[in-house]
């Protein structure tokens, strides 16, 4: 059997790099894009040592036609059976009333336009595997959209404006291509992360500032991991083709609520 092909974006740190491991360890292909080439490059060299398969392609999510150059190369792959969408981030942790709307931009050109430009430029590829594995009776991962949205798209929080109306749209965009493709072999399915620690995200989020990064997880004592959330990710992917895991929220135990947040003193 050919190995099934998964495209992971922001593959270069964090959640992305984790899922890659995880699909790859999983016995998929996975085409491992981000804007840091030598991430990725580094990161396929890794996996491609480990006798596993990785390629590696630059890519920005926002630029369309960078996109579509990426999906007409996939012509030379047997199949693309799983899209994982999950390039995003989070700038700044202003008010409303006197956030940046440049960083509002580039959070909703990121998480919802990448998202966006990402599932439109494959859907045909993915759609097309999810019928040869349905009539071939396997293949649980094939046709399969993965959105990484945040628990931020589903509740709010002071200071977190223009993230949470990102993340809202990531999660409108998946549930409403979920009703559209009701019918065909497309499933998509949502994974909404709380509190995860990763080496970049609070550091990113407030420009370099560590101090105010450090203080984001200050006193809990176990927040997510980006491995832990690729866990999620690949066990809802490789459900079987019937099951649609529609959404899938996971928290550390301390954190009941985005604002709500167990920390040690």
């Amino acid at each position: 059997m050919t190995a099934p092909t998964a495209v992971i974006t922001g593959a270069s740190s964090g959640i992305g790099a984790a899922t890659a491991r995880r699909l790859a360890a999983a016995g998929y292909r996975v085409i491992l894009t981000a804007r840091r080439a030598d991430r990725i490059e580094a990161l396929a060299a890794e996996l491609t040592a480990a006798g596993q398969r990785a390629v590696a392609y630059p890519l920005d999510v926002t630029d369309r036609a960078a996109v579509n150059a990426f999906a007409a190369t996939l012509d030379d792959h047997p199949s693309v059976d799983v899209l994982v969408n999950n390039a995003g981030g989070a700038l700044g942790a202003d008010p409303v009333a006197t956030a940046d709307p440049d960083d509002w931009r580039t959070m909703y050109e990121t998480n919802v336009l990448g998202t966006l430009h990402l599932t439109q430029a494959l859907l045909p590829a993915l759609t097309a595997a999810g019928q040869r594995a349905a009539a071939e009776s396997g293949g649980s991962g094939a046709g399969t959209v993965v959105v990484v949205s945040s628990t931020a798209g589903l509740a709010t929080y002071e200071g977190g404006g223009g993230y949470v109306a990102a993340k809202h749209g990531a999660h409108v965009l998946a549930e409403t291509l979920r009703l559209e493709l009701c019918g065909t072999p497309v499933r998509v399915i949502e994974v909404a992360p709380g509190m995860v620690k990763t080496e970049e995200f609070a550091s990113t989020r407030f420009k370099g500032d560590l101090e105010k990064a450090a203080a984001v997880y200050a006193g809990v004592a176990e927040p997510l991991t980006a491995d832990d959330v690729a866990d999620t990710i690949e066990w809802a992917v490789t459900r079987p083709s019937h099951v649609n895991i529609d959404l899938l929220v996971v928290r550390p135990r301390a954190q009941a609520s985005n604002y709500k947040v167990h920390r040690e003193s």
